[in-house]
């Protein structure tokens, strides 16, 4: 954010909370951050993924080497008759996601990294959304994190805020009790809608644009396997004053696309951050 700020007033934070994942009086916390907490968390994280191959299945552009490995991963993580075995489903996951590195937007020199980072994201939002885990004071992980995020925000500025993978939900359930001005919200990447795995799971419901955000532009890669439904209009309702996601694709360069510093790389992300953060400024 500091390159787009450049030498402007404009009071750049970032709401860092990868550390609760780890935190020592939490349950489930002796699992690897990011990783599924228990069976509830691995189920939740296979219903996502298989969303998702099935979404990729149904693209018009996807060519046939897609197709095969699409369907190999969906036999992975769906096996026929419903056989489960050992480990099952985190094993099925680890298998789907293996298989699933032939795809573009998932590729790169170390595989197998790519794929544990994709598990560890996957399994922070199921984690997130399970809403299971909690501290030494009762506190449930959810409600830590987003309490870190409201944090960041300013109760009397306008704030623009910039939110990646599963910091779109975050951002959405905290904004939703945020009474400051947001007149740009950005969404990179997003698995919000996800209509099982994920879109339930929202607070408030019906989901909707938080009253606070005067804009909402949401980003999406075709090689970005986490968005797996990426057109959030379809699924948000507008806040009182009609605000509602626009979504856009953007073809990221590279293996591995789903990273924020990817998707702020392009014109269409990056210009109209510029364009909010030089108003805010100003006003």
């Amino acid at each position: 954010m500091s390159g787009l700020t450049g030498g402007w007033a404009a009071d750049a934070r970032f709401a860092y909370y990868g550390d609760l994942f780890h935190t020592a009086g939490a349950q489930g916390a002796g699992v690897a951050a990011g990783s599924p907490a228990g069976r509830d968390d691995e189920e939740l994280v296979a219903e996502l993924l298989l969303e998702a191959v099935d979404e990729r299945l149904a693209d018009p552009e996807l060519a046939p080497h897609e197709a095969r490995v699409l369907r190999h991963a969906r036999t992975q993580l769906a096996p026929p008759g419903g056989a489960q075995g050992i480990g099952a489903p985190g094993r099925h996951v680890a298998n789907a996601l293996t298989t699933l590195l032939a795809l573009p937007g998932l590729r790169s020199a170390g595989g197998w990294l790519s794929a544990r980072v994709t598990a560890g994201m996957l399994g922070q939002v199921a984690r997130y959304l399970n809403r299971a885990e909690t501290g030494d004071d009762g506190v449930t992980l959810d409600t830590r994190i987003r309490r870190r995020v409201a944090d960041c925000l300013d109760g009397d500025g306008p704030t623009v805020v910039v939110a990646h993978s599963l910091g779109t939900v975050v951002a959405l359930e905290t904004l939703h009790a945020h009474r400051g001005e947001v007149p740009l919200l950005v969404t990179l990447g997003s698995p919000l809608g996800t209509r099982t795995a994920v879109l339930p799971r929202v607070r408030p419901r019906p989901v909707s644009a938080p009253a606070c955000v005067g804009r909402w532009l949401n980003f999406w890669d075709r090689d970005d396997i986490v968005a797996a439904r990426p057109r959030l209009e379809d699924f948000v309702r507008p806040n009182a004053s009609s605000v509602r996601p626009v979504s856009s694709r953007v073809d990221s360069d590279g293996a591995w696309v789903h990273p924020a510093a990817k998707y702020l790389a392009q014109a269409a992300v990056a210009g109209p951050l510029v364009e909010a953060l030089t108003s805010a400024t100003r006003s």
